[in-house]
């Protein structure tokens, strides 16, 4: 049974198309069948961060407006066999298609995959409408800053109302060293908040940057990073696989965080 996800946030800027990018490519390496689709109409950037921008032909919106076949607008990467990008139009605004399209056109989807992974624009207008409908769950992507977390709260509030209730959480941009002296919050400060299922931590790490502008996903590296094990780790729960939760606070604790956390009675 396929499985259709929502890859959202309520702010912009999280690193939510980079975590589409990244989850969609590991699990094409896992084996399984996946479609990315951009739903951020009129500002696309799932096809540069893939590197397929310019093998783009026809769009999501040419085949909601019957222009194009479906297997026509899907652009097959060039590394992956297994993974396909929908793209956005960019010329169109968010306007441009309504959520019974995107409903269909996800459900026509829905049997050429295992996987349809659903990038979210940011905020809750009718961009955010379009993306989470035909969604059957949805991963929220949320920086440790209070912003972030307050609107990701109010987005778990509004993809309840529609129907999604499997909803976890990925955590990006993590600094455990802030976190150790309390200048960010830490998982447990966000779980506490939101209260959903922890499904990633992704380290804050200026490889993801580097990889996205070479329109090169991280997880393709030679040598692993652990940005890349995060992503490998949240695929595989993803297929059902018990896997650890990242200990990032632990792999970067010193004696000097120790001392501090001490004196200050942590």
């Amino acid at each position: 049974m396929t499985r259709i996800i929502v890859v959202t946030s309520g702010k912009g800027g999280v690193g939510k198309t980079t975590v589409s990018a990244n989850l969609g490519m590991t699990l094409a390496t896992l084996g399984r069948k996946v479609i990315l689709v951009d739903a951020d109409f009129g500002l696309r950037n799932l096809d540069l961060i893939l590197g397929l921008e310019n093998r783009i032909v026809y769009t999501a919106v040419e085949v909601i407006e019957g222009e194009c076949r479906l297997e026509q607008a899907l652009v097959k990467d060039k590394r992956q066999s297994n993974l396909f990008l929908l793209p956005a139009a960019q010329n169109r605004t968010k306007d441009a298609v309504t959520p019974d399209q995107m409903r269909e056109l996800i459900g026509n989807l829905s049997n050429l995959a295992d996987y349809i992974i659903v990038d979210s624009p940011a905020g809750i207008e009718n961009g955010f409408q379009n993306a989470i409908a035909g969604a059957k769950e949805a991963i929220i992507v949320s920086t440790p800053e209070i912003a972030s977390v307050r609107d990701a709260d109010r987005v778990i509030g509004l993809l309840e109302a529609n129907g999604i209730k499997r909803i976890q959480l990925i955590i990006n941009r993590l600094k455990p060293q802030m976190v150790q002296v309390n200048d960010m919050m830490s998982p447990d400060d966000i779980l506490e908040i939101l209260a959903i299922p922890l499904i990633g931590l992704i380290p804050d790490d200026e490889r993801v940057i580097v990889a996205s502008n070479r329109g090169e996903p991280l997880i393709l590296a030679e040598k692993q990073s652990l940005p890349s094990l995060a992503f490998n780790n949240i695929a595989r729960r993803l297929e059902g696989e018990k896997v650890p939760i990242l200990d990032l606070l632990g792999m970067h604790d010193n004696i000097i965080n120790r001392i501090r956390r001490f004196f200050r009675g942590d």
